[in-house]
């Protein structure tokens, strides 16, 4: 759903002295009965705590002040919306129902706010909220349908307050709504579709983070697999299967073999399969290698199998579609968003534990390496959306573990595309979404002997490529410094501009001013 919600002018409280409207009769079905919970002829104050819709009716949770100031909560329904927070005076029917007057059932819509305090939301202000209720208005055969609803805001200095907003399209109850002040009436709906999992996804790494293990660990010991009867056939293929898809350093020098790895590299499973192709067909993907390799040792597990190894391998298949389907029941309770996930991944080793066997550390390590799959694909939807300044930025983080000699070495891999803000003088600019016209970076950090733990930056932009390269070995750097030249006479050749282009020894600063060009990775975007 796009476009603007508005909220409407609602009819006023009926000035003091005028008779009020004849009473609606039972406007309050208690759901449990309540005899004699009002004395006749009097009436008490119920504040609405809850609301929920269910149908064409609507449940309210009502704490009422009793004689004497005794309070107590009961359940109701109405056929009409109470906003929460709401005061109304109720009175209790022979046959144990509530009732108000028609002009205290206007007075409490009233008390849903129609109207947005800027001074306190600014225009341009984002106002997260969840929608209590919807209800289609009457309007003629002809004129468009308009649905109004209650929503209570979750965030900025109006969160708890509740909102009637007036739409074209009917507001799915439950749901989350984002949208931008746009002034004291009117609301501009922002798709959830760069929005709807920011919270859930920060979440949810914090969970595998505690999960992951290096891609390496996991190789390594798939290589050292006994070949006695112990390694089931179907085990052992699938382990020779993983070993022969790990390429090479040359092989990813290639340009064209290492855009195939990339595809591979797991970070695309989920856009596979919803397109139909099946992951075990060559070239293997690698995430789906390694949760068919779960597939084979579950079987092939002993029945004294340590079984927090095996529950959380089992889980692992669920976990990222069941945090993309649940509701963000936290959103209210976060404001800012928070820093991404550093770059690179720290390394995470998983020592084998006492008593367990060789296909039970497996087992562990291959849950760790999907794990860490995993954060990497949470750490790429983290990262991308709009930027402050209105740029729209894309991040894919993967990592590749690669063949170097015996060694199993991961290269960890970012790329993000920042396109061009919309020009208010020119909105559909077609050069906007030429690749030519955006900003890439790239960021690759590996650790390989006997040159140690090294990270790249690169910035290219209209072809005029920058670059910063980190070395934590004081030899490595010094030898990097001396073919710096050698590289920009190469890139030269290729056809690039070359910029700035230099080699530090230490690691990348990180934090929200550092930047190459002033424009380097801005964490905070």
């Amino acid at each position: 759903m796009t476009g603007e919600i508005n909220l409407p002018t609602l009819p006023s409280t009926p000035a003091a002295g005028q008779s009020p409207a004849p009473a609606t009769g039972a406007l309050l079905k208690l759901l449990e009965p309540q005899i004699g919970l009002i004395d006749p002829g009097k009436t008490a104050n119920a504040e609405v705590i809850a609301l929920k819709q269910g149908g064409d009716a609507f449940q309210l949770l009502l704490k009422l002040t009793l004689d004497g100031g005794r309070q107590t909560l009961v359940q109701a329904s109405s056929p009409q919306p109470l906003p929460l927070g709401s005061n109304v005076a109720v009175s209790q029917t022979p046959t144990g129902n509530l009732t108000l007057s028609l002009q205290q059932a206007l007075s409490a819509n009233v008390a849903a706010l129609t109207r947005i305090d800027t001074t306190q939301m600014p225009e341009g202000t984002l106002l997260q909220a969840k929608v209590l209720t919807t209800q289609m208005l009457p309007q003629g055969t002809t004129q468009p349908a308009i649905y109004r609803s209650l929503v209570t805001v979750l965030n900025n200095a109006m969160a708890g307050a509740t909102l009637t907003v007036e739409s074209p399209q009917p507001l799915r109850v439950g749901s989350l709504l984002s949208a931008v002040v746009q002034n004291a009436q009117t609301l501009n709906f922002v798709p959830l579709s760069g929005l709807k999992d920011q919270l859930a996804i920060t979440q949810q790494l914090s969970t595998q983070q505690s999960r992951q293990g290096s891609l390496d660990a996991v190789f390594s010991a798939l290589q050292d697999l006994p070949s006695d009867d112990t390694t089931s056939t179907d085990l052992r293929a699938a382990a020779d299967r993983l070993l022969a898809a790990l390429p090479d350093l040359a092989q990813v020098s290639n340009p064209k073999v290492l855009a195939q790895v990339i595809q591979n590299s797991g970070a695309f499973l989920e856009a596979k399969l919803l397109a139909g192709q099946n992951p075990q067909v060559p070239p293997l993907d690698m995430k789906g290698a390694l949760l068919r390799l779960v597939a084979d040792l579950l079987p092939a597990l002993p029945a004294s199998t340590n079984m927090n190894a095996v529950l959380a391998a089992n889980t692992l298949a669920q976990v990222l579609p069941n945090f993309v389907r649940s509701p963000l029941g936290t959103l209210g309770q976060i404001g800012a968003r928070q820093a991404p996930v550093g770059f690179p991944l720290p390394e995470r080793l998983m020592a084998k534990l006492e008593g367990e066997g060789d296909l039970e550390n497996l087992l562990r390590l291959a849950a760790g390496a999907i794990s860490r799959l995993q954060s990497h694909q949470l750490s790429s939807l983290e990262q991308t959306g709009t930027t402050a300044d209105g740029r729209l930025q894309t991040t894919w983080q993967l990592e590749i573990p690669m063949r170097t000699l015996q060694d199993i070495v991961p290269l960890q891999v970012k790329f993000q595309r920042e396109e061009p803000a919309p020009d208010k003088d020119e909105p559909d600019r077609k050069d906007r979404k030429d690749p030519k016209h955006m900003l890439w970076r790239v960021e690759l950090a590996f650790d390989m002997e006997p040159l140690g733990p090294l990270q790249v930056q690169a910035q290219l932009t209209q072809g005029k490529l920058s670059s910063q390269l980190w070395a934590t070995r004081p030899y490595t750097a010094s030898l990097i410094e001396s073919h710096l030249g050698t590289l920009r006479e190469r890139l030269v050749t290729s056809g690039l501009n070359v910029g700035d282009l230099d080699c530090h020894l230490g690691t990348p600063p990180r934090g929200p001013k550092t930047g190459l060009e002033h424009r380097w990775v801005d964490e905070t975007a």
